[in-house]
């Protein structure tokens, strides 16, 4: 019964939809993505808040506490067997997953994601995993727009619209920012700035907004006020520009250290010792540092305040909060560790972000350098405008998006009066850590497996052309042993001027051409030569997976229009032409463009 009134409910949807024009069934739907994201980021806030004050709130804040030692773990443990048992997908590394989905998968997301990574993100940070909640409801959000779009049975590219407007309504309502939002899908998931997509794309950011603050309040999460003291300086020009060049070192720091400590634990042999290493490591590192404890939002908050003391909470310093070079030491350090336990914590097993760790390690980047100036120099640097500019000075560097960057600490700071800071230390650190890395720590891996959308519509089209889709294996394949007589036999029937020789275990050993055997086609005298004669080694061998971006220099490369593909192991699999790659790129550049 229930289903049939489902089934009623989505052929009336059908139909209305059948009765809009394009633009009109687009608006409709960045409605509906936009409330439906709205309410997942509440759900998901609440339930981040029950797991960590049941956790945390009884504590006591001048003991250190040693049950640091064991939520961290707790929490990823959970969050891996729920993922390994009842997702059994792969939910983390969020935002890295919409622009897998975006280039790999037709922007179809499965349907689970729009509930599994509020639950295994939740338990993460809940439990003290040192993520941010960001990446985890940009993957919800996306896929909820994903899904929409599948249920209205929208094209790739309408798809690929609803997906960007889950995404960037997910990002505002969490930071209650819709321009930030808007910017975060022109900027990182790169889609195409037109009328058709901008205008539901701010409804659904404009919605998701709207019903975050129906349910939430109007404060934001990062409560800010600036006081006028705070205001902008010319002659703070010369340390907004040095925080720049520390920023853009710092994000650089965190892009290598998580890379670096990703391949560490994929090198574990077992899930038990990642979760032994990547426990001890946390654990001890929150118990010695508790502002890394979860996302860290309120340590930032109170830092930039002024409230440095708070940052000794439960700590094993908390009595010596009130010397300053312990505050700075204490800073500093706090600010490095915490690359380390977030790329921790995700690579262990648990689900989160690197959005909220970026502005974290910024906001410390920032108040280090204004505590420094302060003792050393006794100057009035205003820690909440650097702590602020900071934020925005990493998170720059570390996702490749300056704009981004910007608009959510003015949106945030509730004005534009650091405008010309933010633009200055964001744009700095961006070219910096672009020249020691032009990836971003969401892009790496996906360029180097080819993977990549890029607004270079060029480039793009190359992500849509799978090798296994244009590899050709209608070729007579040929044994060694045979001779120049077998083959003229099999020449008679054969569509093909090229003939792959293979082993009895189906390893390539070379090839024949036609072309090659002119000579002696018509000697019968010839026909008991062993075919091995005329067999030549092709110019290049092309491995199975290969990326199409790595295939078309060895055409060009070598002077030839066709090289085998062959397994890891040498088998032979088919060949790949250089003239149907041209035609599928002109293919699917057309789609594109369209």
């Amino acid at each position: 019964m229930r289903g049939a009134i489902t089934d009623r409910i989505y052929a009336y949807f059908l139909r209305l939809t059948r009765r809009l024009s394009t633009r009109q069934m687009l608006m409709l739907l960045a409605v509906v993505v936009g409330l439906t994201a709205g309410v997942g980021t509440f759900l998901f806030e609440v339930l981040l808040h029950a797991i960590g004050a049941g956790l945390t709130r009884w504590f006591s804040v001048e003991k250190a506490q040693f049950l640091y030692l064991v939520y961290p773990v707790v929490g990823i443990i959970l969050a891996t067997l729920f993922v390994r048992h009842v997702v059994r997908d792969n939910i983390s590394e969020g935002v890295t997953r919409v622009l897998y989905a975006m280039s790999r998968r037709n922007s179809r997301i499965a349907r689970h994601n729009c509930w599994t990574s509020i639950v295994g993100g939740a338990t993460t940070i809940g439990f003290g995993g040192s993520v941010g909640p960001e990446a985890p409801i940009v993957l919800t959000g996306a896929a909820i727009g994903s899904n929409i779009g599948q249920l209205a049975r929208l094209n790739y590219k309408h798809t690929t619209l609803m997906l960007c407007c889950g995404a960037g309504a997910a990002l505002a309502a969490i930071f209650k920012a819709p321009i930030t939002g808007l910017v975060f899908v022109l900027e990182i998931l790169m889609l195409d700035i037109t009328a058709t997509s901008i205008i539901p794309l701010l409804i659904a950011t404009v919605t998701a907004t709207t019903i975050a603050f129906i349910l939430r309040g109007f404060d934001p999460i990062i409560a800010v006020t600036l006081r006028p003291e705070d205001a902008f300086q010319l002659w703070q020009i010369p340390l907004f520009i040095l925080l720049g060049v520390l920023c853009g070192l710092m994000a650089w720091y965190f892009t290598s250290m998580n890379s670096r400590v990703g391949e560490f634990f994929k090198k574990q042999p077992s899930q038990y010792r990642k979760w032994l290493i990547g426990g001890a490591v946390l654990g001890v590192l929150i118990f010695i540092f508790p502002p890394l404890y979860g996302e860290g939002y309120e340590a930032f908050t109170g830092l930039m305040h002024g409230e440095t003391q708070a940052l000794f909470n439960n700590s094993l310093f908390y009595r010596f909060s009130h010397i300053e070079w312990v505050i700075i030491l204490f800073v500093i350090a706090t600010m490095f560790f915490k690359v380390i336990a977030m790329a921790t914590t995700n690579a262990a097993g648990g689900v989160g972000g690197t959005f909220a760790p970026s502005l974290f390690v910024g906001a410390f980047t920032g108040a280090a350098l204004a505590l420094i100036c302060n003792a050393l120099f006794k100057w009035d640097v205003p820690i909440a405008s650097f702590t602020l500019v900071g934020m925005a000075g990493v998170m720059a560097g570390v996702m490749n998006a300056p704009l981004t960057s910007i608009f959510l600490i003015a949106e945030l700071s509730n004005g534009y009066g650091l405008f010309i800071p933010l633009m200055i230390t964001a744009c700095i650190s961006f070219a910096l850590n672009y020249w020691l890395d032009p990836d971003s720590i969401y892009t790496k891996q996906l360029r180097q497996k080819g993977e990549l959308l890029t607004h270079d519509k060029d480039q793009s089209v190359f992500v849509f052309l799978k090798l296994e889709d244009l590899m050709e294996t209608d070729f007579i394949r040929i044994r060694e042993h045979m001779t120049l007589g077998d083959l003229i036999d099999i020449i008679s029937t054969a569509r093909r001027n090229i003939f792959p020789v293979i082993d009895n275990f189906g390893l390539l050993l070379g090839v024949v051409q036609l072309d090659d055997l002119r000579q002696d086609m018509f000697k019968r005298e010839k026909y008991g030569a062993r075919i091995s004669n005329y067999m030549i080694q092709p110019p290049d061998r092309i491995l199975e997976h290969e990326s199409i971006q790595s295939i078309l220099p060895k055409f060009e490369d070598n002077r030839t229009w066709m090289l085998p593909v062959v397994d890891k192991q040498g088998h032979y699999l088919g060949f790949i032409s250089k003239s149907r790659i041209l035609n599928a790129y002109r293919e699917q550049l057309v789609k594109i463009q369209q």
